[in-house]
């Protein structure tokens, strides 16, 4: 018999993982129940982190002592920063990853956590006493007790997996289904639905030829993810792009018929930002041809993925398509795609800790929440984990707003708006992506997480240097001058107005086109100021560079956030009559009363709700 536990977590996926790692590093007893030990950690999909918002996201992790950003680094194959011809509030981080050794990271990491213990097996069932949970039932009859759970089951939700006009239970290739949970908690009077997910085929790299393709390359000078003393990489693997064409979209079409998609069998709400091949070419059938992204999966396997198409038709229906792509005349198949459809909850049934409103210490972190994507799940999973070592160690709960992280954004649109299809993050759905840059992440949260005993002290000391070294560097650009005949004819070679007098250092790299780089190349006392700086003197010259560059709207934008925050301050009380406050329309009644929003500010993000509707609140509240 198990002994028990202070939190449970169902699931060793990457909501799972960083849930089990943040508790167990703060100091509870964990025990991570997973059907297959060897799968933890699992890139069920695209073998690569980040990219667009996703990046940030993986920072935002790294900076609050998650492991996301560390297996990343240490299993990448190749790195880019996306956007870089973009402002700073959209460079975005991306991997490409070694599947294999990704995985294994994690569970090393795991497996060297103290207080994290495992047990193979399938929960199938929660224990209730009254309104709180008190632990799990498993496959082979075992209950374990807890005083909390976290549930991050992915696609194993009584999935199902659709291949041309086959099906199959399943949560992965090879992987049986979860069953059990959805049933029990609709009993208990939760909201469930249906959502699908689709992976493309596996190819042998063996038979590719890569002289047809582009080849897509990693940058010159590769950063990373974690500000830990992870390594940046010395070389990598390069990517290729190809084309799907009108013949392979003619040969895709004949599978129409037989797609579970396009007929009807598969029900679920799919991910319209990452579309199958099928949809893409009803959708855009304008477009003679997509793009597809050739990923090799690792450093010593010939296996490939197929980034851009996605596919549940018929095996024969995708091979004889994709041998109408340039380069993949002779291609051999590992796998074919196929679409998964699964059990999700409605995110309104949570509130912002990730706890479930009707039954106290059960908290839902990753796909069961409706969200796709790796990162949405890891950072879920660490706020879950989070909150339910604070709940059993009865203390306050911990928030992140949408003004702090790209965490705080996806939770908010998650628990107030809900969501209708598989929720993706994207910078677009930040108002304060000026403020929430991935280069700043630890400077916004390290100093959050550590006061909460969750990054470490040498993190902290971390921060406070770099914090210290851009004060120094803004200092400096702020008194060093610059004479025109040391400056002009690099600004000339730019096209820049040329100087007639001496101005300040920080004057001239406010200027477009300027970059610090390049103005240290052709003024020596800056490259010997640069040359001087002790720490990581990169980061602090890039913040010093994008806060003199963009100080304006950085204030801006602070600005802003400072006054929406005041909203965030007020709080409503849990037990408010809505239904009787006269001047709230029947809608904001009916949602309020359902959704029972923690602040005036989450009361207005919530969908449905007006600006009347919070004057009115405003003035109950004495406001």
């Amino acid at each position: 018999m198990l002994q028990e536990y202070d939190v449970i977590v169902v699931g060793g996926g990457h909501a799972g993982n960083e849930a089990a790692a943040a508790a167990a590093n703060l100091g509870s007893s964990v025990l991570m129940i997973t059907m297959n030990m060897n799968t933890i950690g699992q890139m069920s999909c695209n073998p690569a982190m980040g990219g667009i918002a996703k990046g940030q996201i993986v920072r935002e992790i790294d900076a609050m002592g998650g492991y996301s950003g560390i297996v990343s680094d240490r299993s990448a194959i190749q790195f880019r920063m996306l956007n870089r011809s973009k402002g700073p509030a959209m460079w975005s981080p991306r991997t490409q990853n070694d599947r294999m050794l990704f995985a294994n990271e994690w569970r090393l990491m795991l497996e060297q956590t103290p207080n994290c213990d495992f047990w193979q097996d399938m929960v199938t069932g929660l224990l209730i006493d009254g309104d709180r949970v008190s632990g799990v039932k498993t496959s082979m009859g075992m209950t374990v007790k807890s005083k909390s759970v976290i549930l991050t089951n992915g696609t194993f939700l009584n999935g199902i997996i659709h291949l041309g006009e086959k099906q199959f239970g399943g949560g992965r290739a090879g992987e049986r289904a979860a069953h059990g949970i959805t049933e029990q908690l609709v009993d208990l009077g939760f909201e469930s639905g249906r959502m699908k997910t689709g992976t493309p085929p596996r190819i042998d790299g063996r038979s590719l030829d890569y002289s047809k393709m582009e080849e897509q390359p990693g940058d010159d000078n590769p950063d990373k993810f974690s500000y830990s003393d992870t390594k940046p990489l010395a070389h990598q693997r390069p990517c290729h792009i190809t084309y799907t064409n009108t013949t392979v979209h003619d040969i895709l079409r004949t599978g129409f018929e037989q797609s579970p998609m396009f007929s009807g069998r598969i029900q679920g709400l799919g991910p319209r930002y990452c579309p199958s091949i099928e949809d893409k070419i009803e959708r855009f059938s304008d477009k003679d041809q997509h793009q597809l992204f050739v990923e090799p999966e690792g450093w010593d396997t010939v296996e490939i993925y197929v980034n851009g198409f996605s596919t549940s038709l018929p095996e024969e229906v995708q091979m004889k398509a994709l041998q109408q792509v340039p380069g993949f005349e002779q291609c051999k198949m590992f796998r074919p795609g196929y679409a998964i459809e699964y059990d999700f909850f409605q995110p309104t049934q949570l509130d912002l800790t990730l706890q479930t409103k009707l039954i106290k210490n059960l908290y839902f972190a990753g796909q069961i929440n409706g969200t796709t994507g790796y990162e949405e799940a890891a950072c879920q999973g660490l706020i879950a984990g989070i909150n339910a070592h604070r709940s059993v160690k009865e203390t306050e709960p911990f928030i992140l707003k949408r003004s702090e992280a790209y965490i705080g954004v996806l939770i908010d649109d998650l628990v107030n708006k809900g969501t209708k299809e598989p929720y993706r993050m994207f910078t677009s759905r930040a108002e304060y992506r000026i403020l929430l840059r991935q280069d700043n992440a630890d400077e916004r949260l390290t100093p959050l997480a550590h006061s909460i005993g969750l990054a470490s002290n040498e993190r902290m000391e971390r921060v406070a240097q770099k914090i210290e070294g851009t004060k120094g560097a803004r200092k400096y650009f702020s008194n060093q001058s610059v004479a025109p005949e040391d400056i002009n004819s690099y600004l000339d070679e730019i096209g820049s107005a040329p100087l007639k007098q001496k101005v300040k250092l920080e004057t001239i790299l406010s200027r477009p086109h300027v970059t610090l780089s390049d103005l240290a190349n052709h003024f020596e006392p800056l490259k010997q100021y640069a040359d001087s700086l002790q720490g990581d003197s990169v980061a602090v010259l890039q913040q010093t560079e994008i806060q003199i560059k963009y100080e304006g709207y950085i204030n801006k934008e602070q600005e802003m956030a400072d006054k929406l925050s005041r909203l965030e301050d007020v709080r409503l009380p849990q037990d408010l009559p809505y239904h009787q406050l006269g001047g709230l329309s029947a809608e904001a009644k009916e949602k309020l009363s359902r959704q029972q929003p923690q602040s005036i500010g989450q009361a207005s993000r919530i969908s449905g709700i007006s600006p009347s509707d919070i004057s009115v609140l405003l003035v109950y509240m004495g406001r």
